[in-house]
């Protein structure tokens, strides 16, 4: 007796097609990243309305580059969902970018002085820590990038060339072999 085969996918033979769903989610998850975009830009134009009534109106330093550093951060958040947009994986890079402004701000914000050693301890701690992580992923290629076999990838495309030297190498050995000594 030969036992039944089972479907490889729970649904793959019925009106819930697996594909289609994670297709159409997908297609979901781009909107809602869309408008989480639209709507950071929004308050990008509002935070750069209210740095502008701000210099116009009181020169407190304090407050004017505590708004000036939000815009930033404001900025490198959309940097970070376009990317998201672009290849479907959060940047690693860009999020720890954020962080780190978003820590030199509250310290901004706060004053350097201000802070106690304790605070000022774990924050130089966690810019140490976010640093080498900053630096690891500068030195570590995307996923995508090595699995895409292009001139921008220094590691997939040094490889290949590689390979191809050692087949020319090979074929020239052997057009050398074949060469009758004269």
């Amino acid at each position: 007796m030969q036992k039944r085969l089972k479907s490889r996918f729970l649904f793959s033979d019925r009106w819930l097609d697996r594909h289609s769903i994670v297709r159409n989610m997908e297609a979901f998850q781009d909107l809602i990243v869309i408008v989480l975009c639209l709507a950071l830009f929004a308050v990008m134009l509002m935070q750069l309305w209210g740095l502008f009534i701000a210099i116009t109106q009181q020169l407190d330093y304090k407050h004017v580059t505590a708004k000036i550093l939000f815009v930033l951060i404001l900025v490198e958040l959309f940097r970070l969902l376009m990317v998201y947009l672009q290849e479907h994986s959060i940047s690693v890079g860009v999020a720890v970018e954020v962080t780190i402004v978003s820590l030199l701000r509250e310290v901004v914000v706060q004053g350097a002085l201000e802070i106690s050693w304790v605070n000022t301890a774990a924050i130089c701690g966690l810019l140490f820590v976010l640093g080498g992580l900053l630096v690891v992923c500068a030195k570590t290629p995307h996923m995508d990038c090595m699995s895409a076999n292009t001139k921008l990838c220094p590691i997939v495309y040094r490889g290949d060339r590689e390979r191809q030297n050692e087949l020319e190498l090979q074929y020239s050995r052997q057009c050398d072999e074949n060469q009758p000594l004269g």
